[in-house]
């Protein structure tokens, strides 16, 4: 394998006017190099390469927590959605990120830097058929911190799961569950 563009980004913590429709469009056919640093140059580097070559292309997302990673990956689907043609089918990136509520709740935890953090990795595998349309996706996720279900540092707290499931005890679609006092001991 050949290591290709390295994008650093930072998160700015706010709204930007640089993802919007027609920055892509911008982007769209561009050569590497000849728009600004951005990961709409190398979501479209990496369509361009699939596309040329046939063959699967990475884009690998990294860094440390609150960094942005999950909102770059979503912009990257949203640029191969808009640019395939397939932006018109109910959003593409949200109906891949749609279990992202549920797997928040049941991967993320409160750390000192982020109130929701994921503590686990995200593999999104993106099918794209002969005319490189998006077809489907699938994500996987992987190295769930299980250390943090027993222990957490200070100002930490474990998976928001047990917290949801403490807070809706007293549901009554929940009392099958018997979320007591012995399950609310094993929080503190």
């Amino acid at each position: 394998s050949v290591a290709g563009i390295v994008l650093v980004a930072i998160n700015p913590y706010e709204q930007l006017p640089i993802y919007g429709e027609d920055i892509i469009n911008a982007y769209s056919g561009q050569n590497m190099g000849d728009m600004d640093p951005h990961i709409f140059a190398v979501a479209e580097e990496a369509y361009k390469q699939m596309a040329r070559d046939e063959r699967n292309q990475s884009i690998i997302v990294s860094g440390e927590s609150g960094a942005g990673k999950t909102v770059s990956a979503k912009y990257a689907m949203r640029y191969f959605a808009t640019v395939s043609g397939s932006a018109s089918e109910a959003n593409v990136e949200e109906k891949v990120l749609a279990s992202n509520p549920i797997m928040e709740s049941i991967g993320n935890a409160k750390t000192t830097r982020n109130d929701n953090s994921s503590r686990f990795g995200k593999y999104i595998e993106i099918g794209f058929d002969k005319r490189y349309r998006i077809i489907g996706a699938n994500m996987r996720t992987y190295l769930l911190e299980k250390s943090r279900v027993v222990f957490q540092a200070e100002e930490e707290r474990n998976y928001h799961i047990f917290y949801q499931l403490c807070a809706s005890a007293a549901l009554p679609e929940f009392k099958t569950l018997r979320l007591g006092m012995k399950f609310k001991f094993i929080l503190l």
